[in-house]
């Protein structure tokens, strides 16, 4: 997990001191698919790093029905807004695949931050990235239609997680459910589907279970503007 961690963003600009004075700092965590990291207003006491797997960031409406807000895989950053302000979780973290996580309290990030603040830095950078994010993607409400959403989702989904398929095309594992990917672009199931299989006539796409082949990435690109 080591060599994981230490890709990730956060802890990339370490030294080898720094990052061998944090380490003991680090508690691994292993979940199940469907298993919750944490709820919606949980504590926010710790923050967490994806090392393995890919964990849906969701919210849930008073009367059941769920919003995913982002699908994070290795690497990326969660739960670092609560402690922070010290704010229960305004979101639930529900593993979408098995996943591995190095959590840190609350009490070791700010020991931490006080012997290493340049990390500072690093930690602005990802909330500065994950607030353009929210701002794109309630633009994207507002002036992008149902199709063009899926388009930059997907597109979106295959820098995080695509790899070349050996065909020429790019297949991306979101590992998603049809109503979990719908819930993602922030329309119904059917709506969704309906444009996937249009995208798939076109010859953009090949739909395979819960993965997709982006086949021309170029007219998904133009799609999504």
């Amino acid at each position: 997990m080591d060599d994981l961690l230490r890709a990730a963003p956060l802890f990339a600009g370490l030294d080898d001191a720094a990052w061998t004075a944090l380490r003991p700092r680090l508690t691994e965590r292993r979940l199940d698919r469907g298993e919750h990291l944490f709820a919606e207003g949980d504590p926010g006491d710790a923050l967490h790093v994806v090392a393995e797997g890919k964990v849906k960031i969701c919210r849930t409406a008073h009367d059941g029905r769920e919003n995913v807000i982002a699908v994070l895989g290795p690497g990326d950053l969660l739960g670092e807004l609560s402690i922070f302000d010290a704010q229960p979780r305004a979101a639930s973290a529900v593993a979408v695949t098995d996943c591995a996580f190095a959590t840190l309290s609350g009490h070791d990030f700010a020991g931490w931050l006080a012997d290493c603040p340049a990390v500072a830095l690093d930690l602005l950078r990802a909330l500065a990235t994950r607030l353009r994010q929210t701002n794109e993607a309630m633009a994207d409400l507002v002036f992008t239609d149902v199709p063009g959403r899926i388009a930059k989702t997907l597109l979106s989904l295959a820098v995080k997680f695509g790899e070349p398929d050996g065909t020429g095309g790019v297949r991306v594992a979101h590992d998603l459910t049809q109503e979990e990917l719908a819930q993602l672009v922030g329309a119904s199931r059917e709506t969704v589907n309906k444009a996937l299989a249009e995208f798939a006539t076109r010859g953009w796409i090949r739909l395979d279970g819960r993965a997709v082949v982006l086949l021309d990435a170029d007219r998904l690109e133009r799609r999504a503007h």
